[in-house]
């Protein structure tokens, strides 16, 4: 599970409409999941850099599974679901946008990943017409082309400029779209039900590839890495709670803070300052966002 989508994270983690009417508490939780989001992403590029992309994945996915069971007793919902089949693609979707996120952050600076991964909801609103059949208002296209042209700024394709692992951020992006699509196509299973087959099927798959590249982490490490996993999942129920107090269309732009706690991230740890074209492709990707969410909030008034 990526934590750099949030701006499409309520349907992918199947959030329930606002059953309490506390919009600042919404927003004080939207925040601070940004912030813990972005948090987790800085830990991923630390550890990125001395562990596989893989095996960093692994022990976040393991801390996950034990969170989504604890959650799953909780709830008491069933772990049978109708479509484990879908349920299986959906985890496989999911740990492939984690782990190719997590590859492109070793090349990327942290603030540079976070923008070109906003990408998601530019491919889940395409995916959304050719596979679902939903129709998009053309005011919702218009906020698809400009958060396009917002990438294609940060990435800058064909100059100097243009990295190679932003190509994994990229299928990072599309692959969490993917999951996204599936998650509503199971819709009618119970969250903590779909969180659990998610981290499960993601645990097996890494299992299958850790021996491929493994490095005996230190203990030091191996912390770093069960702290990852819990901050990432924290993030994701801090979220969930912040859609219980306030609709997606008052809370979709306030992910875009995740943009502003990246750079901040990148500053601390790095010295990274984004440059022009960077500020420049963010701040068009945010515009794009706010706009579709506008879009949103007119067609269900």
């Amino acid at each position: 599970m990526s934590s750099r989508d949030s701006a499409e994270v309520a349907p992918a983690m199947v959030v329930p409409a606002p059953s309490l009417d506390n919009p600042v508490r919404g927003m004080g939780l939207i925040l601070a999941a940004m912030m813990l989001f972005s948090l987790s992403d800085a830990m991923a590029k630390l550890l990125g850099a001395t562990l596989p992309a893989v095996e960093v994945a692994w022990i976040r996915y393991l801390v996950f599974v034990i969170m989504a069971w604890v959650l799953l007793r909780h709830t008491r919902a069933r772990l049978r679901v109708r479509n484990p089949a879908l349920q299986i693609l959906r985890g496989l979707m999911m740990v492939i946008s984690a782990v190719t996120f997590m590859i492109s952050l070793r090349s990327l600076p942290l603030a540079e990943a976070a923008s070109i991964g906003f990408a998601s909801p530019i491919l889940i609103t395409v995916l959304s017409v050719s596979l679902l059949g939903e129709v998009v208002s053309p005011r919702r296209w218009g906020a698809v082309v400009l958060g396009l042209v917002g990438v294609l700024i940060v990435v800058r394709p064909g100059t100097a400029a243009f990295q190679p692992a932003a190509l994994f951020t990229l299928l990072s992006s599309l692959a969490w779209a993917f999951g996204v699509i599936l998650t509503r196509k199971i819709s009618a299973a119970p969250a903590a039900s779909t969180l659990v087959w998610t981290a499960v099927s993601g645990l097996v798959v890494l299992t299958a590839l850790l021996p491929l590249e493994f490095v005996a982490p230190s203990w030091n490490q191996i912390s770093l890495g069960l702290l990852l996993g819990i901050v990432a999942t924290t993030g994701h129920v801090v979220m969930v709670q912040a859609y219980r107090f306030a609709p997606a269309s008052l809370l979709a732009p306030f992910s875009y803070t995740q943009l502003i706690a990246a750079a901040f991230y990148g500053y601390l740890l790095w010295g990274a300052v984004p440059d022009g074209a960077t500020v420049a492709g963010a701040i068009v990707i945010a515009f794009s966002g706010l706009l579709a969410a506008r879009s949103d909030r007119r067609r269900t008034a």
